[in-house]
């Protein structure tokens, strides 16, 4: 309990040390005290997120919403635990607090086998010991290990092809160029695929790309940079092609759609495009083909484009009852396979439907 006015004894009573005692135990209670509140708070928004993701689940409609509200949410319990752990001292001191903070931490996992080791050797600076000046013999050691970083780094390759002439005839041999993934381009394969995965699956916009690669020294315009995204998206179609074509030669498939959105220049603002995903997945029916799944992009969510994604597609279709697909189950090529998820959820509308109506129709009849 921290010292009130009345609990205070008489500072005129109490020598150095024990003032300095009464002030480093009033300082404990208070770091307990805000230890303790910055846990519920952190609990308090670990909680606030469970029940965005649990809505989310629930009204499927908003999930571009609550996702947006789950980021935020997921970057406030960032926040919070780098400044619990900024708070929190470097030792951890026993407190005389009578009820202490409770912070559970995630139990720390054993750093992966697969990460090479770099062995540092620590050995005492003394070569006898210090207390008697004899020998030393090794008793043992104490094994600990710390994760560390290594930045990505840039490098040069520079390619040198002698010329090679002949002393009889005078024809120059020379082997011939290797092959780049841009034509005549300076960006090898190894550096478009980090561009490619760091804006695409870690959203990172060329331009910030951009910054980051100038904090090595090398400067990569930003017209540059989009030069090669879609370069490299020419050099990748044919394998969507071919992917394309492994997926719809399955007998079955399963079909859905997810908004996107997406930039819309000019008017600074954005619009709402569609994802299609086609997959190909017998596995849980005992078929061995490798699984697969075919996106492709639509600016809107008209019928015409799975009717136009699945103009040569002959089998099963498991998808939900949107009417965009109704058109293709007319002449028989294709089969539906009802989405059982989405016809349950009907059928429990329109029971509740049902019910309302019978309770009104109660109602009615009890009033006359």
């Amino acid at each position: 309990m921290v010292a009130t006015r009345t609990t205070l004894p008489d500072l005129n009573t109490l020598d150095g040390d024990a003032l300095r005692a009464m002030i480093v135990a009033q300082h404990e209670q208070l770091q307990a005290h805000v230890e303790q509140l910055l846990s519920r708070n952190h609990e308090i928004q670990h909680l606030k997120l469970l029940i965005a993701k649990l809505q989310r689940m629930q009204f499927g409609r908003r999930s571009e919403k609550v996702e947006r509200q789950i980021e935020q949410l997921e970057l406030k319990l960032e926040e919070l635990e780098a400044n619990r752990a900024e708070c929190a001292p470097a030792v951890e001191q026993p407190t005389v607090a009578s009820t202490p903070a409770v912070v559970t931490k995630p139990a720390r996992r054993p750093l992966p086998e697969h990460l090479p080791r770099q062995i540092e050797t620590h050995t005492p600076a003394e070569q006898a010991c210090p207390q008697c000046g004899g020998t030393l013999a090794r008793l043992g050691e104490d094994v600990s290990e710390m994760l560390e970083y290594v930045p990505a780094s840039f490098k040069v390759i520079r390619i040198v092809r002698p010329k090679l002439s002949c002393t009889g005839c005078d024809a120059i041999v020379q082997a011939p160029a290797p092959s780049r993934p841009i034509e005549r381009g300076i960006a090898g394969p190894g550096l478009l695929a980090h561009v490619l995965t760091a804006k695409y699956c870690d959203h990172l916009p060329l331009h910030r790309q951009n910054a980051i690669y100038a904090r090595e020294g090398v400067d990569l315009e930003d017209s540059t940079l989009a030069d090669w995204v879609g370069a490299s998206s020419r050099l990748v179609q044919p394998l969507v092609e071919a992917l394309r074509r492994y997926v719809l030669s399955g007998n079955k498939l399963h079909a859905d759609d997810t908004p996107v959105p997406v930039l819309a220049p000019g008017n600074g603002k954005t619009k709402t495009g569609r994802l299609w995903t086609y997959v190909r997945d017998d596995r849980p029916a005992g078929d061995t083909a490798a699984p697969a799944v075919w996106f492709s992009y639509s600016p809107d969510r008209k019928g015409e484009h799975p009717q136009q994604h699945l103009r040569d597609f002959t089998g099963t279709l498991q998808a939900d009852a949107y009417a965009g697909f109704n058109q293709l189950y007319e002449n028989g090529r294709i089969r539906e396979a009802a989405c059982w998820a989405h016809y349950l959820d009907t059928a429990i509308i329109w029971t509740e439907c049902a019910q309302t109506a019978q309770a009104g129709i109660k109602l009615v009849n009890h009033s006359r």
